[in-house]
């Protein structure tokens, strides 16, 4: 992964960062002799090297730092104190029970903070330092001990309780996993799609070749007369909504009496290869919305739009009232982007020589493998996503556990690359969409402000991929002039687990607070907290929307629209390979 985030640094950086990696370096750090000068993992002279530039006073104050915990850690080594490991990845009693362990990795914590405080002292441009900082990271949590057998006790003591079994099952796994090209984080024989996932009942009523739709079968006898359609991301695929009864968001929306139509997009292949943002948009989005509308007979509809999916449905909206259509009664967003001004820990991917370098490869027809989105997003969290399994799976020989959502985790899909090329370039690099006039799509020039529904927007308080605050700002881009219609619901964790939390499991919380004309920090400090799940705040706001009670449909789809097969189609179950 090294190469994605440091191929636009100058040579002389990534040389001394591929050094900063060599394991032989990074242990020689460990090798102070008491009683001589203890020396900090980076000299002035290689940052010099380097072509990094600290204030003098912060680096000096860092040095003094690093030198008087090091000798503390040397004074209670000989002393026979214990060091206080405080990180998770070395609580096991092993680690403090035996003295050169437990130094080997207190002396590790230290580096890795040493380095970690060098990288945000850093005197460069945000996004040189974001990618300095980010480059540095994945080495400090690559090196951990825990990763190595040889460093690690706790595998160590496996390997001699198992009489071996444990290295020879993790060997087992390790070569499987190179014949999938790719780390196991869950037991993927453990879920079958329409068995143990994606399991609402319902039928598949139209198709394209971009899509399936999927109308689900009502719970209750009446429901709204205004459809809800869920426009889920196309990355990875729609069963992130529909993951299991306890914690579907679709199967929660049927139960309050909504008829649910979502979008199950599909599994680029050669066939679709050369598909543009246009053909998403207006194949996609557009051609969607205008089924649920025929099949409904409404002509308003509750649409919902997660991630990239929640792009997708922004910009065949402005396209649809560039048009004259007004088809919305009201539009929720979750965690997506429309200002693309601060979007996170992914910068460090978003920059003209990588999005060239895609556009010469795919711009022109091809494919964005799913494979790459998964190794980009588990960069973003290694220690979870990558260095815990490798612990775990090879070097302790454990057997992945089954989980729902890592499941879906691994279940990639492929992108047509004009498509995402157009994405990145227009939305991530050059933020376009939020500038009313800039973006001409399916044939309209596109305005964000002509969108007039009443909107529901949440982002996820701990969110790496989508930062609260960007989502917050599409606040100003939707209902300009009419502030009032725009409601913003901030809840706890992260870009998936804050999304998927069912009120039934009552857990985390929310913050409210009705007055969205203010800056993101001054809206949060007005916010009040609430216990529980977001999903009773937006089933408040769906129902105010939602139209008078009818009797639910018999059928699904109608006379134009037949059913196709049962859910969850074919489309899903596609593989990426």
């Amino acid at each position: 992964m090294l190469e994605h985030f440091t191929k636009n640094l100058s040579p002389d950086v990534t040389k001394s960062m591929a050094q900063i990696a060599d394991p032989n370096k990074w242990l020689s750090w460990f090798s102070s002799v008491p009683g001589q000068p203890a020396t900090p993992p980076i000299s002035d002279a290689q940052l010099n090297e380097m072509g990094i530039k600290l204030v003098p006073e912060a680096l000096q104050k860092l040095q003094q730092e690093y030198t008087g915990q090091l000798t503390t850690l040397w004074e209670d080594a000989i002393a026979a104190r214990t060091p206080v490991l405080a990180d998770r990845r070395f609580n096991d009693a092993a680690w403090a029970s035996n003295p050169m362990y437990a130094f080997n990795a207190a002396v590790y914590l230290l580096n890795a903070h040493y380095l970690t405080a060098l990288a945000d002292a850093v005197d460069a441009p945000v996004k040189t330092k974001r990618k300095i900082g980010f480059a540095i990271q994945q080495m400090i949590d690559a090196m951990s001990p825990s990763n190595f057998l040889v460093t690690n006790p706790v595998a160590q003591q496996l390997l001699v309780d198992s009489k071996g079994e444990s290295l020879t099952r993790g060997m087992a796994h390790l070569l499987a996993d190179m014949q999938k090209g790719k780390i196991s984080q869950t037991d993927e024989t453990a879920f079958e799609i329409g068995k143990d996932v994606a399991t609402t009942e319902g039928s598949i009523v139209f198709e394209n070749p971009l899509f399936q739709l999927i109308q689900y079968k009502p719970l209750t006898k009446t429901v709204h007369e205004r459809p809800l359609l869920i426009m889920p991301p196309c990355i990875n695929k729609f069963y992130i909504m529909d993951l299991q009864p306890q914690n579907s968001l679709v199967r929660y929306a049927v139960e309050q009496g909504h008829t649910v139509f979502l979008i199950s997009w599909c599994n680029a292949d050669e066939s679709n290869a050369k598909t543009t943002w246009d053909q998403y948009v207006e194949e996609g989005g557009i051609q969607a919305i205008h089924v649920v509308q025929e099949i409904s007979g409404q002509d308003q509809v509750n649409a919902l739009g997660f991630c990239v999916g929640g792009t997708i449905l922004s910009s065949a909206l402005a396209a649809m009232y560039a048009r004259g259509e007004k088809p919305l009664a009201s539009l929720t967003l979750l965690t997506a982007l429309l200002d693309f001004t601060d979007t996170g820990i992914l910068d460090v991917y978003i920059d003209d020589a990588q999005i060239s370098k895609r556009e010469q490869e795919i711009g022109s027809g091809g494919l964005m493998p799913g494979r790459d989105f998964a190794s980009a997003f588990s960069s973003l969290r290694p220690n979870d996503l990558v260095w815990n399994y490798v612990e775990s799976n090879y070097l302790k020989g454990e057997e992945p556990t089954a989980f729902d959502l890592l499941y879906w985790n691994a279940d990639s899909t492929n992108l047509p690359g004009p498509m995402f090329c157009y994405y990145l370039r227009n939305m991530y690099l050059e933020n376009s969409l939020k500038e009313p006039g800039k973006l001409t799509v399916a044939g309209e020039r596109l305005d964000l402000g002509k969108i007039a529904a009443p909107t529901f927007i949440f982002a996820s308080r701990e969110d790496h991929i989508v930062p609260w605050t960007s989502a917050y700002a599409s606040t100003t881009l939707l209902n300009p002039k009419q502030a009032s219609r725009n409601r913003f619901v901030l809840g706890a964790s992260g870009h998936i687990a804050g999304v998927i939390n069912p009120p039934a499991k009552n857990k985390r919380s929310y913050w409210t607070n009705p007055n969205v004309g203010v800056a993101a920090e001054k809206w949060l400090d007005g916010a009040t907290e609430h216990p529980g799940s977001w999903w009773t705040e937006w089933s408040g706001f769906l129902t105010e929307h939602g139209g008078k009670k009818v009797a639910a449909p018999r059928k699904p789809g109608n006379t134009q629209y037949k059913l196709i097969e049962p859910a969850p189609g074919r489309y899903v179950k596609v593989r990426a390979e």
